[in-house]
């Protein structure tokens, strides 16, 4: 199914003056769909770019000069069916538009608001309402609200004193998406080997049998050693060194233990 990626206007604002000029495209992905631009106005429905209103060009839609029965929902849809997202415009005859963002803003990101008039500066000093409440007013005409949240999604105007006050337009704020993560495997995780009940304790034997070979001479030519040194200290006769296991009997614990190994690996 071929998809459109998304609507965009050009400037991107959601209010315009009459005698304004805003060019509406179709993103789309695969150019062979064929999208078409359409709207829906307070006088027809589903009309389409070139239909009585504006000038069509592949999948862009200009609109040089708007009249305010140019305001309405607008979007793309191809021959197969699928459609866009909607944007709404308005086209006012006032003085006073607020300059908003058309899309939907992602939540976390940073929203400046400029309430504008046609013939003056853009600096005057501005209230800024949200579903019909005073927010601030602020001395420069803009306001920035900063990291939205779904609770700053709603109905937005301005007033200009001695000018008159803007139309409401919505802004819509959407969630990040999720950031997904693989789980991590281990793909380098030696093979576990399965030993039987009956090779497990011949290999734990031999270990014990091998340890008391070891330590226990061990254990023995120390003790004697030390009963040796001592006598001949007495006689300052020259000292003996101390004795360690002996390499056949450190020999004799490897044997075991490959023995217990070759046990284990031929076990099944």
């Amino acid at each position: 199914m071929n998809v459109c990626s998304g609507l965009t206007v050009s400037p991107s604002n959601s209010q315009f003056f009459k005698g304004d000029f805003v060019s509406l495209s179709c993103e789309e992905d695969d150019s062979s769909a064929g999208w078409t631009l359409r709207r829906n106005t307070s006088e027809k429905q589903r009309t389409q770019c070139g239909d009585g209103w504006g000038i069509s060009f592949n999948s862009s839609c200009d609109m040089s000069y708007l009249v305010e029965r140019d305001s309405g929902v607008y979007w793309c849809e191809s021959r197969e069916g699928p459609i866009s997202n909607m944007v709404n415009l308005t086209v006012t005859g006032g003085s006073v538009i607020l300059q908003s963002p058309v899309l939907p803003v992602m939540e976390g990101d940073d929203v400046t608001l400029l309430c504008k008039t046609k013939t003056t500066p853009s600096n005057l000093p501005a209230a800024f309402y949200k579903d019909g409440s005073l927010i601030r007013k602020q001395p420069t005409g803009h306001m920035t609200i900063q990291h939205v949240s779904r609770s700053d999604e709603g109905l937005y105007k301005c007033d200009i004193s001695g000018h008159g006050e803007s139309p409401s337009s919505w802004i819509t704020v959407t969630g990040r998406p999720p950031t997904t993560t693989s789980p991590t495997t281990s793909t380098n995780m030696p093979p576990t080997s399965v030993l039987s009940p009956y090779s497990t304790t011949l290999h734990l034997v031999i270990r014990v049998v091998c340890h008391l070979v070891v330590f226990c001479p061990y254990f023995i030519s120390t003790f004697i050693v030390v009963s040796l040194y001592r006598g001949r200290a007495k006689e300052n006769g020259p000292t003996i060194p101390m004795a360690t296991a002996t390499n056949a009997e450190q020999r004799l614990c490897e044997d075991y233990d490959d023995i217990g190994s070759v046990t284990t690996e031929h076990q099944f």
